[in-house]
């Protein structure tokens, strides 16, 4: 499964992302999913299907993977809150209203693997941190609060619910990346005194 990044990169090269005035093009016989009415209308209920998403074994593994690699976690949100608005899950409105609530949940899936965590592109550089994520501007405040999170491993209560805490016990450990199947193998050692059983007898 490609990684959150790449599939973030992949949509935008796609050309799929709806643009102004779309909508009154495409054929009303056959909207789009984000043109239909949205599967979710509350941030308790969309919170709760993004973090089901998350834990997902093929999911859990690829995002954890790509914040271990130093992929901004804020990158990772909205790549994953715009797959999810393109599949008719939310509206946008309630897609702006998850970014936060998303991020600490991936900030707490990394911090009980006790990954190195990049909050957002440039945070290492001290810029300007008002950044924004899907079009839409994260104030300086609350982007040092998602970084503080980062450094200490404690996000809101009201974000992961006593429920969410249970699933997390349960989540499968992340194996290492696979060496190359290229690669020579390596030699086995053998020890001094140890006579191979090819070699001729000796003392004959």
């Amino acid at each position: 499964m490609a990684t959150a990044e790449e599939e973030y990169k992949k949509i935008q090269l796609s050309g799929k992302r709806p643009i102004p005035g779309q909508s009154l093009t495409n054929d009303p016989e056959k909207p789009a999913p984000y043109e239909k009415a949205p599967e979710f209308v509350s941030v308790h209920g969309a919170s709760e299907y993004m973090f089901g998403k998350l834990i997902e074994p093929d999911v859990y593994t690829s995002i954890m993977e790509a914040v271990g690699d130093g992929t901004a976690i804020m990158d990772i949100t909205q790549t994953l809150l715009f797959v999810e608005f393109q599949d008719g899950k939310f509206n946008p409105d309630l897609m702006f209203m998850l970014v936060e609530p998303v991020a600490y949940m991936i900030i707490a899936l990394a911090e009980k693997l006790d990954l190195p965590m990049v909050i957002y592109r440039g945070e290492e550089e001290d810029e300007e941190i008002e950044q924004q994520y899907l079009g839409v501007t994260v104030a300086e405040d609350r982007l040092k609060k998602l970084q503080k999170a980062g450094q200490t491993g404690r996000v809101p209560a009201n974000v992961i619910t006593p429920e969410m805490e249970q699933q997390m016990e349960t989540l499968p450990e992340i194996q290492p990346k696979q060496e190359s199947l290229l690669a020579p193998p390596e030699e086995e050692e053998t020890a001094p005194d140890q006579q191979s059983l090819m070699s001729p007898p000796q003392g004959i």
